[in-house]
Parts: C-alpha cells; structure tokens; sequence
C-alpha cells in the first residue's frame, strides 16, 4: 500500500457514514467469506462516536444478514479514540495521526492483531489477523465514505 494520509482527529474523520466491503479468509479450512453492507459513525450521547454496521454476510454460500455496533470514545491523547464493544468492554485503541495504526486484542487464548491505514479522506481499510487455538482468520475491510 502506498502513502499513508494522517488524521489529526480520528472521531471528526470517521463522522458519518461508510460503504463497507470485507472478505473473511480462514486460513486453516481455505474457506472464504465476504460482507457488504454499511457502517454510520453517529452522534454518542456523553461524547465520541456509535458505530453501527449493518448488511449481509455471506459464508459457505450462505447469506445471513449481520450487524455490529461499537463505541469510538475520545482517546488519552488529542485526535485518538478508545474504541469499545457495546457493552463497554475494551477493544483497542485508535490513533491514525501518521495514517497508520496497530492494535491487538487479546480473546481467550486467541489473538487479534488488526492494522488500520488511511490512504485519503474518503478511504480507510483494516486488515485483523486472528491467531491460535481457535481461530486463524484474515478480516480485510475497506471503507469507501458516503457522499
């Protein structure tokens, strides 16, 4: 991937809506996946960002619909955000000052480790590898803003 685009506020960047495209790959079966739907970052009460995605995911050439919501809440430091899952349990945090980012997230005796690059104001993609016991996933999702 080429040039990075930094962020100076990552809450005000994400604000609105994102056409989302992600392909699941578990490596240990060669079984693939892929979702298509869209993510809206709107309005949290007490300040940051409700993540909700909605859409269709497809495995096995079976269609589900599927949602997601997490919370983008201001960061420790100016322009980064502490992203939690919807109960309020930590994921990781977010900084994508240099346009580049990455974070891991412990989940039982797996690991989750995702890279986070923005390459302009309107694109933005994340690639999480899952790795252990349980679990040997590549998640590539690519966001395209809504105009």
């Amino acid at each position: 991937m080429g040039e990075f685009w930094p962020v100076a506020d990552v809450l005000a960047h994400l604000a609105g809506g994102w056409r989302v495209e992600r392909t699941v790959r578990d490596l240990a079966s060669g079984s693939d996946g892929h979702f298509e739907g869209v993510t809206v970052f709107g309005p949290l009460d007490g300040g940051g960002l409700l993540h909700e995605e909605s859409g269709a995911f497809t495995w096995q050439g079976v269609r589900r619909d599927a949602t997601r919501t997490l919370r983008f809440l201001p960061g420790s430091a100016p322009g980064t955000a502490d992203v939690r899952f919807a109960d309020g349990r930590p994921f990781h945090e977010l900084d994508l000052t240099t346009g580049r980012y990455v974070a891991d997230h412990p989940c039982s005796a797996d690991l989750y480790r995702g890279e986070f690059t923005v390459t302009d104001a309107d694109h933005w993609r994340t690639v999480w590898r899952v790795g252990g016991p349980a679990k040997d996933l590549v998640l590539t999702t690519c966001y395209a803003r809504v105009r």
